[in-house]
């Protein structure tokens, strides 16, 4: 078996488990090539040979993970996801098992579900054109505030940093969000414009009902709240209904689509699967890549082939 395992020692609160995963992964007769991410790597040109091995492990935030998994769209290589990061939240929504060893076990095991990913693209401040990949939820407006307040204590405090954030920073600016969806416009009011490949957020939560990461469609959502106050009402919700199925999203406005655009009526910031970008922006566009990339997964994952969908 060859591995290629690509690490950011800088992710999360820089825990070893990634060692112990290779040792555990690693036998007699095996090759493993260890790549470690300086400060300004992406992951991307680490991949340039990923071919070349059976499997290429992914260890990082969701931010880079998310990077490299883009680099990997549509080329011949199974990888794995290893939550390294502060939030993990890909990893959680793949669904496999937490410990080192179930998802060594996964590996050699070599079950895969073929997954999409999303495409984000936008101006950035100087009129230059940049594409990324996203394999949760981006998003303008008051989440991506939240997210840049967050960074100075993101590696301190960890998801703790963004709840902080939030009560020190209350007041929330309304924009204007003209919506495209599949060739469809709308109007919305509200905080913050999402768009999400999936939306299961920490505690199962999802934001939206059935939300998947392989039913070829994106999710975009308005927060149309007008406070900060507001937002306790789809927390409440969320707690109640963690599926969304039963009792909804109040204050969410919520469309499916394969390719959606965004347009603010002023500048606000952006985010990336957590990743705040430099300056500001006044829309985007997005598509979904479908089944673009192939991912080990265990019998706890949802995307099990033997698993029925929920």
């Amino acid at each position: 078996m060859r591995v290629l395992i690509i690490h950011n020692p800088k992710s999360g609160f820089g825990s070893d488990a990634i060692f112990e995963f290779e040792r555990m992964l690693i036998g007699p007769g095996d090759e493993c090539c260890l790549r470690i991410l300086g400060p300004e790597a992406s992951g991307a040109d680490e991949l340039f040979d990923a071919e070349r091995y059976d499997v290429c492990v992914l260890s990082g935030g969701d931010g880079t993970v998310s990077n490299m998994l883009y680099a990997l769209a549509y080329r011949d290589v199974t990888a794995c996801v290893f939550p390294s990061g502060t939030a993990n939240l890909l990893y959680s929504n793949i669904g496999n098992a937490f410990e080192p060893a179930a998802l060594a076990r996964a590996c050699r095991t070599g079950t895969t579900a073929l997954l999409d990913l999303g495409e984000i693209s936008w101006q950035d401040d100087k009129g230059i054109e940049r594409t990324r990949g996203f394999s949760l939820i981006s998003g303008m407006g008051y989440d991506a505030q939240l997210m840049r307040a967050a960074l100075p204590n993101k590696q301190s405090m960890g998801q703790a940093a963004y709840f902080a954030a939030a009560f020190a920073h209350p007041h929330v600016s309304v924009v204007d969000f003209h919506l495209t969806v599949d060739g469809k416009r709308s109007d919305h009011q509200g905080i913050s414009c999402l768009v999400a490949d999936t939306a299961t957020m920490q505690g199962d939560i999802a934001l939206v009902p059935d939300c998947r990461l392989d039913d070829g469609l994106l999710d975009a959502i308005v927060l149309e709240a007008e406070r900060f106050g507001a937002l306790a009402r789809p927390i409440f919700a969320g707690l109640l209904d963690k599926s969304g199925r039963r009792i909804g999203r109040p204050t969410f406005s919520h469309k499916r689509g394969a390719e959606i655009e965004v347009v603010s009526s002023e500048p606000v910031p952006l985010e990336i699967d957590g990743d705040v970008v430099e300056g500001l922006v006044t829309g985007y566009r997005a598509r979904i890549l479908k089944q673009a990339i192939r991912v080990i997964v265990d019998g706890t994952s949802p995307y099990h082939p033997n698993e029925a969908p929920a």
